[in-house]
Order: structure tokens, then C-alpha cells, then sequence
């Protein structure tokens, strides 16, 4: 098969599983609904907080969204090891390389477009519940925090993915980073200083920040949480070369 047609066929296995779509759904539906929730009941009050981070607290709910976006990648992959699937799969396309590469891409493309869909509409729509408090698209690092939240969930599925073919069951993938995603990041931090700001969350979220804090940056703490995708992606790559179908 064609590069292009695998491409295809990857795709069409996204669109035709319930789980797969409804997570990749849940990305955009829940970010949304928390940032409105939340901006149309207190988001006034705080804005009136002199210690609040307007660009930053404007998207609070990807905190939400990341989980979803983890599951998504999680259950594009591990569809994969259910009832012998992956054995077809390579017997379609035989070629590991090409088949693998082929579900990272897809995954990533579809995660990235869902996810700058979800970072615009929830900044656009959050801001319009606090009127002349409100900030814009001309607000500085607005646009490039939009940007970085949407690469930022689109990275989180990638992750999931590769740990996915590594360890090759969702559940597992989603009993670790749920956890890691939402609770060790604040132990480390409480115990080992500033190093929980190059975990993948922590640095990623740099990007949301119209100054930020620590040493990495916005684009270097965005790159820091591509490297932890990528050494995912990479261990799970090594899983299907390396292991029988």
C-alpha cells in the first residue's frame, strides 16, 4: 500500500470507533463548556483580582481537556490490541515502519486541528463573558498561547499514543499519566524545587503564560514537552518493531 492509502486507512479507523471519536470530541466539548461554566459565573470576580494572570486563567479548563486529549491518544492505539487487530493490520501493511508512522501522523493531525479549534474557541469565548475586562486576540502572547495550547493537547495525545504501543493496553497508559498528569507534578514540585517544571505538563504549559516563570521559556518549555512525546512515540516504536503481533 501506498504511504497515502495507509494514511487513509488510519483515518477511516479513527472515524469508525465510537471511543476514538467521542474522546477526540470531548477535547473541544469539555475545554469549552468548563471555560464558559466558569466565565460566566465568576470570571468577572476574578478579573478583578490583582494577582490574577488574565492570559493564563484564560485557559484553565485545559487542564480538563488534556485528559481527554490523553484518552483519545490512548484509544487510537490500543484499538490496535483488541480481539487481534494489529495482526491485520500488518498484514495489510506489512511494513512496521510505515504502518506506525502512519497512526503517530494521523493521531497528532487530528489532535492538532481539534486542539487549536478548542484553544480559539474557549480564549474567544471565555473573554466574551467579561466584557471591557475581557482581553483579545491583540493582548500580548494571546495568539501564540492560542497556538501552544492547541500543540500542547495535540502533543499530551501524542504521548499517550506512544506509551500505548509500548505498553500496549489503554488502561494502563491512562492509570499512569492521569495520575502523573494531575497529581506528581505538585508532590515534586513541593519536594524537589523547580524540577517539576520539566515534566510535560509543567513545561508545556509555560507557553500559557504571558511571562514566564522559572527558566524555561514559552517555545523552550513547548519544545521540552515535545521531547518527552517524542521519546514516547520513540519506546513505542521500539515495542512494535521489536515485539510479535
Amino acid at each position: 500500500m501506498s504511504p497515502t492509502a495507509v494514511l487513509h486507512s488510519e483515518w477511516i479507523k479513527i472515524k469508525s470507533l465510537r471511543g476514538t471519536v467521542g474522546s477526540l470530541a470531548a477535547v473541544f466539548l469539555t475545554t469549552v463548556a468548563i471555560t464558559v461554566l466558569v466565565f460566566a459565573t465568576v470570571g468577572r470576580a476574578e478579573s478583578d483580582n490583582a494577582d490574577a494572570e488574565p492570559l493564563f486563567g484564560a485557559f484553565y479548563a485545559l487542564n480538563f481537556g488534556q485528559l481527554a486529549a490523553i484518552a483519545f491518544g490512548a484509544t487510537a492505539v490500543s484499538s490496535e490490541y483488541v480481539n487481534g487487530a494489529l495482526r491485520i493490520s500488518l498484514s495489510a501493511v506489512p511494513r512496521r515502519a510505515l504502518f506506525y508512522r502512519s497512526k503517530i501522523a494521523v493521531v497528532g493531525a487530528a489532535a492538532l486541528g481539534v486542539g487549536l479549534l478548542t484553544s480559539f474557541t474557549a480564549f474567544l469565548g471565555g473573554q466574551a463573558f467579561l466584557g471591557e475586562d475581557g482581553i483579545g486576540l491583540g493582548h500580548t502572547g494571546a495568539v501564540g498561547a492560542c497556538v501552544g495550547a492547541g500543540i500542547y493537547l495535540a502533543l499530551m495525545a501524542l504521548l499517550a499514543a506512544g506509551l500505548t504501543a509500548l505498553l500496549r493496553s489503554g488502561v494502563a497508559v491512562l492509570s499512569v499519566l492521569v495520575p502523573f498528569t494531575l497529581i506528581v507534578p505538585f508532590v515534586i514540585g513541593d519536594v524537589a524545587g523547580g524540577a517539576a517544571q520539566f515534566l510535560p505538563d509543567r513545561a508545556g504549559q509555560q507557553i500559557l503564560h504571558e511571562d514566564p516563570n522559572g527558566v524555561l521559556g514559552g517555545w523552550t518549555g513547548l519544545g521540552v514537552m515535545a521531547l518527552w512525546a517524542a521519546a514516547a512515540v520513540g519506546a513505542g516504536w521500539w515495542a512494535v518493531r521489536r515485539r510479535d503481533a
